[in-house]
């Protein structure tokens, strides 16, 4: 298995599994043995959501998405933010436990919190490249981070 990677959010670290696959939107997708992608958001984006309360999704299983599509949105006690496709493909399966309860996106992101499963052929990032495109964005999301604040 690969090396799981870290990036530092200031003093947080985001870990970053080493046997997943990444979106620049800040989603992992895992292969699954049904031959779809099983689709979480990220340490990084769980960090800058903050305590996620409440899912819901705006499209159904079995439909066809394009990448960046919106799907639905998610609520945290930071703001509304809307959910967007990681990649294009159909829609296989919704994991109904986080939509009843959303708390294991927060302490189990990259276990029993897993959004969705979606069937695509896409190419993605690896673990390396995630952590550069987060290391290249990491000042412009501070500043905004900090505007927020004031």
């Amino acid at each position: 298995m690969p090396d799981d990677l870290h990036f530092m959010m200031g003093q947080y670290r985001a870990d970053i599994p080493g046997d997943r696959l990444y979106s620049a939107r800040h989603m992992w997708l895992q292969s699954t043995p049904l031959d779809t992608l099983r689709v979480g958001l990220t340490a990084y984006s769980v960090r800058l959501l903050q305590d996620v309360y409440f899912l819901e999704w705006n499209v159904d299983e079995g439909t066809i998405v394009e990448d960046r599509q919106e799907i639905g949105e998610v609520e945290s006690s930071k703001a509304v933010s809307a959910l967007y496709a990681p990649v294009s493909g159909e829609i296989v399966a919704f994991n109904e436990s986080v939509l009843n309860d959303p708390s294991a996106i927060n302490t189990d992101n990259y276990g029993k919190g897993w959004l969705f499963d979606i069937r695509s052929d896409v190419t993605l990032l690896t673990p390396q490249e995630y952590v550069a495109i987060l290391d290249e964005g990491w000042e412009k999301t501070q500043r905004t981070i900090k505007g927020q604040m004031n």
